[in-house]
This record gives structure tokens, C-alpha cells and sequence, in this order.
């Protein structure tokens, strides 16, 4: 098996690339849906979050607003967060893997691959990209989105031109999705040909 790790800046054409991956047959892990999950009604990180962010959780689940109104800004706040977050969300891509332990090729979709670390629980990494221009455009078309909150999250991540430097490989988002679709398909390819390297990859 080898494990693909998908990130890129907010705004990139990630969510839009993992699910042409899922189109082509590659189990696909969704980190921000595995944080819905477990923030939602009954969700396991609900008494840890509410501990530490009282008024933030109820019975549906995190009070995303709440929550993000408590962090948004605060570092010290944001780390506390991640620190509840991200080793649970670790634990559910283990889970993953073992689920899909039969699969030639998996995909790792985590926005802050570089940033938590989890580039050491990959064999390789895929960067999605596109001029900053549309990227600002894609973002702030979002429902509530303002420039100081993209500017934040920017500031959260690293730079689109150092990830493009660290990438194994790399998908221009800024083409149609016809191009786009037909890169995922020839990664997918060869990623999985029978004589793909296997140096790194996991079993």
C-alpha cells in the first residue's frame, strides 16, 4: 500500500481533487470530515472541548461559531485546541489504514499536512495549487467569509510556494476540471502500475 498525502492552501481545489481521487476508486480519509464526525452530536472530543472552552458544545454537537470566536486570533487558544483535535484524528487515520489495508493506493486528505506533522505518516505528497488570484476569489465567495478571517487562516498556513517546493507532486487547480480530473487519473496510474517503486511505501 502506499499512502498519498493531499494538502494545499484554503481555497486550492483540495476538497474538489479528493473527490476526483475517490471518483477514480482510491480510498480517500477526509481529515475535516473525521473532525465533524467527532465534534458532532455525542462526538468523543465534546467533553474535552467543552472543558476547555465552556458554553462551546451542546447537544448538537461543537457550537462552530462559538468555538471559532473563542480561538480566532488566540495561538494560545488555537494549540490548546489542536492538542485535544489532532491526536484523536490520528487515531481515526490508523483506523483507516487498517480498513483499507488491502488497497494498492489510499489518499490522506489534511489540509495542515505540513503543519501538524503528519508528513511523516505518508510515502508521499500531492500539493494542489492555483493562481493566488483565484484562490482569493474562491475564498471569499464563501457564506461569511471576510478578508481579515482568509488572512488568518492564511497566516495559520504555510505558504502556497513552500509546499509547492516540498511536494512529491503537484495538481494546477487553476485549469478546468477536465485537466484537473485527467492529472488525478494519470497520478492514480502511476502510483499504482505494477512496477511503481515501492521504496517507502506502507504494507
Amino acid at each position: 500500500m502506499k499512502v498519498l498525502g493531499l494538502t494545499g492552501s484554503i481555497g486550492m481545489g483540495k476538497s474538489t481533487v479528493a473527490a476526483m481521487f475517490a471518483e477514480a476508486g482510491v480510498p480517500v480519509f477526509d481529515a475535516d470530515a473525521a473532525v465533524r464526525a467527532l465534534q458532532g452530536p455525542g462526538g468523543p472530543l465534546l467533553p474535552a472541548i467543552e472543558a476547555a472552552f465552556p458554553g462551546t458544545t451542546g447537544p448538537a454537537g461543537v457550537d462552530r461559531p462559538a468555538l471559532g470566536a473563542a480561538v480566532f486570533g488566540e495561538a494560545a487558544a488555537l494549540a490548546r485546541l489542536e492538542g485535544i483535535v489532532h491526536p484523536v484524528v490520528r487515531e481515526a487515520r490508523a483506523a483507516f489504514l487498517q480498513a483499507h489495508a488491502a488497497a494498492p493506493l489510499v489518499l490522506f486528505d489534511i489540509p495542515l499536512l505540513f503543519e501538524t506533522g503528519a508528513t511523516q505518516e505518508v510515502d508521499a505528497v500531492l500539493v494542489v495549487s492555483a493562481p493566488a488570484q483565484v484562490q482569493r476569489a474562491r475564498v471569499l465567495a464563501r457564506p461569511g467569509m471576510t478578508i481579515d478571517r482568509f488572512e488568518a487562516i492564511l497566516a495559520r498556513q504555510l505558504p502556497d510556494a513552500e509546499k509547492r517546493a516540498r511536494a512529491d507532486h503537484l495538481i494546477d487547480t487553476g485549469t478546468s476540471h477536465e485537466e484537473t480530473r485527467a492529472a488525478v487519473r494519470a497520478l492514480v496510474e502511476k502510483l499504482t502500475a505494477p512496477l511503481a517503486s515501492d521504496v517507502g511505501s506502507r504494507t
